[in-house]
């Protein structure tokens, strides 16, 4: 086992001492690439928690916002009903003549899902009116309740109370129920005369209950409610409180200001929202231990791409540093090509170095200047051969089109329709004169709608304007550029193959337009359409090139827009049967400028 060992040893050795270029790259990646792992390992984990911390945070503080607002619209809806009863009712009211029961009653029963009873004492706490009971139990006595002695206190602002057993009224079921008193001063009138009372409006505490119970089941951690001077009015785990099985530490929370803040409460780190409830001064309160923040996904992902981007650029760094000596050279040479990558055939090789470098360089000099002479031959070659074919292709059109349109003229002069023999020779003139264009194959789309719209006007002569033709072409794009010719071909094979045999009922329809960066040309007909199998032959197959007409098949448009603008671009055939064949021809958007 030990010679074993020693063996290798050896042997790694032998291979340090005749270490390669890829050998000691490889070496100080892997050394590096352990270090930056580590460091990425360690900041993925603190951001991880932080924005953790902040996307709870934020999702209980907006959780917090809306129970704020149906707690602050529930307070305003006891403090309206207070000031129905006070303003609408009490005051207008001689209790020495009149009662109030019946509008008590009235306003108790419209919202009685809300409160539990109303009632109005006098400064003695003595009961003048109630809903829905009205018999106070012998043994209370008003003057020493909270409610009470807060209202007199602060004769002008509204008293809200602690949660409370509100046990004033007798019952015949014996229930009596949680609230949340809204207490005031009021003036009671007698005879003119007019002294102070108590109004008290008694909430059903249940509703808060609820309200919080929703916010709970959405949110993170807890919220719960206190008083301004933090003592609790509402929390998940009240009961618990109450017996001394946990503790809260509400009276330091609601010292704090609203907004987000972080605590450590029994040895616990917490995140703590605070919101202050208007009128009240009441503090809704959400704890989230950090402990039970929940992964997201999606931002640990985020945050892992970011910091494994920023590892791998501190890896190449690095390397870059410590492999610097070593493959400087390399660095040269990989310049020199980084030239010739960006078209520069000029560039100087480096070859300077090892012997292999040298070498490289040497041949990469060789290589790049057999590459040039090809190259030369190559773009000469491809550029005649593309002006051959093009023109090949153009010269197919015309004699069978001008062949056409001089039979129909015969035709007419033969049947001494001298007016429309001389508007077709017109048409033809204009025709040609676009179809010539002093022999350049590219022109503006104006000119090649208006050579579409000549031929038309010739066609309809010879038919009788027995189909109807619509244009709607976007002006903004008549002055980019088309290869001449390829519209009136479509048009054809419309009136051929499409509304020929369509006693004036055939349609035709030729929309131009640009869409996301490219121009579109429609030629549409209501014909009777192209079988589906047939319709991408009619692109590729040179056998299925429509033999009526000019004898020019769609392939030709397809292979002249191909050879002048690139495969991306050509003819798209769109047909059902019974129902007509719309053919699109799609053109790369460019500005057209008569000196070329």
């Amino acid at each position: 086992m030990k010679d074993r060992i020693n063996k290798l040893i050896r042997r790694l050795t032998k291979t340090y001492q005749r270490r390669s270029i890829q050998f000691t790259i490889s070496i100080s990646f892997t050394a590096i690439a352990i270090i930056s792992m580590g460091f990425v390992g360690l900041t993925l984990y603190e951001k991880y928690i932080e924005n953790s911390k902040q996307l709870v945070t934020q999702k209980n503080k907006q959780l917090i916002d809306q129970a704020s607002l149906n707690l602050n619209t529930y307070i305003r809806n006891m403090m309206n009903i207070s000031d129905t009863m006070y303003y609408s009712v009490i005051k207008s009211k001689d209790l020495a003549i009149e009662d109030m029961d019946k509008e008590m009653a009235l306003l108790y029963e419209v919202n009685k899902d809300n409160l539990i009873s109303i009632a109005c004492f006098d400064d003695s706490g003595k009961l003048i009116a109630a809903s829905p009971v009205a018999t106070m139990k012998t043994d209370v006595s008003v003057q020493s309740q909270d409610w009470f002695i807060q209202a007199n206190r602060k004769i002008e602002n509204l008293h809200f109370s602690k949660p409370h057993v509100q046990e004033l009224f007798d019952d015949s079921n014996f229930r009596y129920y949680w609230v949340v008193s809204l207490s005031r001063v009021v003036s009671l009138t007698y005879q003119g005369n007019t002294s102070r009372g108590i109004l008290l409006v008694d909430m059903n505490f249940s509703d808060i209950e609820q309200l919080f119970s929703k916010v709970n089941a959405k949110g993170e951690g807890y919220v719960y409610l206190t008083d301004s001077e933090g003592e609790l009015i509402y929390h998940p785990r009240q009961k618990m409180i109450y017996t001394n099985l946990m503790e809260e530490n509400n009276k330091t929370a609601a010292q704090y200001e609203d907004g987000t803040h972080m605590e450590t409460f029994q040895k616990e780190e917490r995140a703590v929202v605070v919101k202050t409830v208007g009128y009240t001064g009441w503090k809704i309160i959400s704890v989230t231990p950090i402990k039970e923040i929940a992964i997201n996904l999606n931002q640990f992902k985020f945050f892992t791409v970011i910091i494994l981007g920023v590892s791998v650029i501190v890896i190449i760094f690095g390397n870059i540093l410590i492999s610097q000596k070593v493959t400087n050279p390399i660095r040269k040479l990989e310049k020199s090509v980084r030239d010739l990558e960006s078209g520069n055939l000029n560039s100087h090789i480096y070859t300077g170095g090892s012997h292999e470098i040298q070498h490289l360089g040497k041949t990469i000099t060789s290589m790049v200047n057999q590459m040039k002479y090809l190259m030369d031959d190559i773009v000469k070659e491809q550029e005649e051969k593309r002006k051959s074919e093009l023109d090949a292709l153009q010269s197919q059109i015309n004699p069978h089109f001008l062949y056409n349109t001089l039979d129909s003229i015969v035709w007419m002069v033969e049947s001494e329709r001298y007016p429309e023999a001389i508007s077709m020779v017109t048409a033809l003139a204009s025709l040609f004169r676009i179809s010539l264009s002093k022999g350049k194959n590219i022109i503006s789309i104006k000119d090649e709608i208006e050579h579409a719209k000549n031929y038309l006007k010739i066609q309809k002569v010879r038919y009788k304007d027995q189909f109807s033709v619509t244009l709607d072409i976007d002006p903004q794009i008549m002055n980019y550029s088309t290869i001449k010719l390829i519209v009136q071909p479509l048009l054809e094979n419309a009136i051929y193959y499409g509304v020929e045999s369509m006693r004036d009922e055939g349609m035709i329809t030729i929309r131009g337009y640009e869409e996301e960066g490219d121009i579109y040309i429609e030629v549409s007909d209501n014909g009777m359409g192209i079988p589906f199998e047939e319709q991408s032959l009619l692109l590729t197959d040179n056998n299925r090139a429509r033999k009526r007409g000019s004898g020019i098949g769609l392939i030709n448009v397809q292979q002249r827009i191909q050879l002048y603008f690139g495969k991306e671009y050509g003819l798209q055939i769109q047909s059902e049967l019974d129902e007509g064949t719309t053919i699109i021809i799609h053109l790369p958007k460019v500005e057209y400028k008569e000196e070329k």
